[in-house]
């Protein structure tokens, strides 16, 4: 068993979860709710159909599904990420979780930065959680 407290894995978790949160909020802040109260705009002419039926099309309703299933797994690699910041557990099996974890906001962060050529703020956040869970 390792010692129970671990201030850069709890600062991990803690970081999750707010990307989690910042991802859903600002999505239907920023995206989702533009996309529910407003046509869509082509050449200056709108396209046949209002925004919340386009919403309720195949393709953006799974676009709005994964965007949020983002936010759950985050924050369920965060309970994991504090459960081993907080409490004791077995050493080997720990930091096999730990570094599952590290390797997903790693490569998360990566094609985030690769994906918006570093525009989207998530690429630091998600790097700075890797350094945590490695920091351990």
């Amino acid at each position: 068993m390792t010692n129970t407290a671990n201030t850069a894995l709890t600062l991990a978790a803690a970081g999750l979860t707010l990307v989690g949160v910042a991802n859903s909020v600002l999505g239907e802040l920023l995206l989702f709710r533009r996309l529910r109260t407003q046509g869509r705009q082509t050449a200056g002419r709108a396209e046949v159909g209002t925004a919340q039926q386009l919403l309720h099309t195949p393709h953006l309703r799974i676009l709005w599904g994964t965007w949020h299933v983002a936010s759950v797994l985050c924050w369920a690699l965060s309970a994991l990420l504090w459960r081993l910041g907080t409490a004791p557990w077995d050493a080997a099996l720990g930091a096999w979780a730990a570094d599952a974890v590290g390797i997903a906001t790693l490569a998360s962060g990566m094609l985030v930065f690769f994906a918006t050529h570093g525009r989207h703020p998530a690429w630091c956040a998600l790097l700075v959680i890797a350094t945590l869970v490695w920091w351990r």
